[in-house]
């Protein structure tokens, strides 16, 4: 197992560091880093800070980004399957047309995130605060919403289909049953 690679580094070096076998990043500063189109497939980004880093299009299947600050990056059309990302921080991100199916974002921040045609079905959202949340043609099939809070969320043309929305609370502000 590598070691921990913590504090400030650039986007050149992380690249580089991942292709010689490094995976584990946990706690680097990436602050608006271009990971544009890079693949880091089940890296440890655990509490690292993205804040505004473009991380369009990345390969992230599989990655640890549990606890890790994403504030206002833009994430559009990247791959996040089954990625750990609960407890994260997306205020403000650009999630539009991601793939975080089968994601684990237990108590994750989306608040005013664009989640637009994003494919998050079978993810686990258990108490994510989706807050003002743009859900435009965003495939929530199967996906455990137990208990989020969809408070303002604009929903149009969701899919719902077999979601668990067990005490959530609405975009409208009631509590579903």
């Amino acid at each position: 197992m590598d070691r921990l690679i913590s504090g400030d580094m650039n986007a050149e070096e992380l690249v580089k560091r991942y292709a010689a076998g490094q995976r584990n990043f946990g706690r680097v500063n990436l602050e608006r880093a271009n990971l544009s189109e890079v693949c880091l497939t089940a890296a440890n980004l655990k509490e690292a800070n993205l804040t505004g880093a473009d991380l369009s299009w990345a390969i992230l299947h599989r990655t640890d980004l549990s606890t890790a600050n994403l504030r206002e990056a833009n994430l559009n059309a990247a791959n996040l399957i089954a990625a750990l990302l609960s407890m994260a921080t997306f205020h403000a991100a650009d999630l539009s047309r991601a793939n975080l199916s089968n994601g684990t974002l237990f108590q994750t921040n989306l608040r005013d995130a664009n989640l637009s045609r994003a494919n998050l079905s079978w993810a686990c959202l258990v108490e994510a605060d989706l807050t003002n949340t743009i859900l435009y043609r965003t495939d929530l099939t199967g996906a455990d919403l137990t208990r989020a809070n969809l408070r303002e969320a604009i929903l149009i043309g969701v899919t719902f289909r077999g979601a668990t929305l067990t005490e959530a609370i609405m975009p409208d502000g009631t509590i579903h049953e």
